[in-house]
């Protein structure tokens, strides 16, 4: 016998009803793990990343509109400042940070090396750099010029034969020594201030530098690193007191001018910084360009993939890059960079093509050492 139509209506309703709420589970269980999956992202984002920041950079990333462009492009971050020679130590397997921005490629180095040790992913790059340079005062410029130890290169911008210097610094030279001195007849000895290299990246630069002029090349080798740096010790001995924090040698250069810091080693950026800042520089101060000089690259090195979106974004960002410039860094832009600064007065070298690199790590920690070790006697 056939089955009646009533039957065949209900057994349909009850398969389509079926078929229905299978459809309706199917459809509402991927809706469920597409909201995980957003929820997961939405949490991913609001977590911070971990940084471990040099402190030249700590300005940086406090700035608002810094936080704000961050947090917009779901990479905020937690950092916190460490001194760019200890951070390889805080590159530990299953403790490490997200990423580190160090000062100088010798702590990056170190920093990469830690990393291979521990089996973690490292990537490097530098979103902004600054030369190394030595401020001074026309008067002492003018000084140097008429002894041979600097020329005039553009403007109020200097270059400084560093052999030269470092000979005259180890002859125990002083100001009024030099031929053409009346401006500055002082008992001085000529010295180049720095900030104290047992904590300090910029004094370590300079020791670098001065090896470089004395031996006439990069130090590559443990002998003659001990050779030379037994015979730059007295240049960092016969300064006296250091200040051991990075804007302590520029701090007494603006504050107490000349009679305390004919010359002072810094980065450039602190110098340009202060005259965007004060949209202005003092009408005596120039800033002289060691021929070579060190580019010190701030770099960041990345240790998963999310870092290194963060690293995209600050070489890339356009209003990021500008803010990096507001805090006096040169960007991959050069003519970004001269428009910002010319407005203050302040002469800079818009191309630094003399430039030499540091020595490895291992051996700028023996020349740091020798130098520390003799600080303390």
């Amino acid at each position: 016998m056939g089955m009646s139509t009533s039957k065949r209506a209900i057994i349909t309703l009850v398969l389509v009803a079926g078929f229905g709420g299978a459809l309706f589970f199917a459809l509402r269980g991927q809706q469920q793990d597409k909201v995980q999956q957003i929820e997961a992202r939405a949490v991913a984002s609001a977590t911070a990343l971990k940084g471990v920041i040099a402190v030249d950079v700590e300005p940086f990333f406090k700035d608002p509109r810094v936080v704000k462009v961050l947090a917009a492009h779901k990479l905020p971050v937690d950092v916190v400042r460490v001194g760019s020679r200890d951070m390889s130590a805080k590159v530990v397997a299953g403790a490490a940070p997200d990423f580190l921005f160090p000062s100088g490629v010798v702590a990056a180095n170190q920093i990469v090396d830690a990393a291979r040790k521990a089996n973690l992913p490292a990537a490097q790059s530098s979103p902004f750099f600054t030369p190394l340079v030595i401020a001074s005062w026309e008067p002492v410029a003018k000084i140097l010029v008429a002894n041979g130890i600097a020329k005039p290169m553009s403007g109020k911008v200097y270059g400084i034969d560093m052999a030269k210097l470092t000979a005259a610094m180890l002859a125990k030279k002083r100001w009024r020594d030099l031929k053409d001195s009346s401006a500055y007849d002082v008992s001085r000895s000529v010295l180049v201030s720095t900030t104290d290299i047992r904590r300090s990246n910029s004094a370590a630069m300079y020791l670098a530098l001065t090896s470089q002029a004395l031996h006439g090349d990069v130090v590559s080798d443990r002998a003659t690193a001990q050779q030379v740096t037994a015979r730059l010790v007295e240049l960092f001995k016969r300064q006296g007191y250091q200040e051991n924090y990075v804007n302590g040698n520029f701090d007494d250069y603006v504050a107490i001018g000349i009679g305390k810091t004919p010359m002072a080693f810094i980065y450039e950026n602190q110098l340009v910084n202060y005259a965007l800042a004060k949209k202005g520089v003092g009408t005596d101060m120039v800033l002289m360009y060691p021929q070579p000089t060190i580019i010190n690259k701030v770099v960041f090195v990345s240790l998963n993939e999310r870092a290194k979106a963060l690293a995209e974004l600050l070489a890339n960002d356009a209003e990021l890059q500008g803010i990096a410039v507001e805090y006096g860094f040169r960007i991959a832009d050069t003519q970004r960079f001269m428009a910002a600064v010319q407005p203050t007065g302040l002469a800079v070298e818009p191309r630094i093509t003399q430039v030499v690199d540091p020595p490895s790590f291992e051996i700028m920690a023996e020349m740091i050492d020798i130098v520390a070790k003799e600080m303390t006697q």
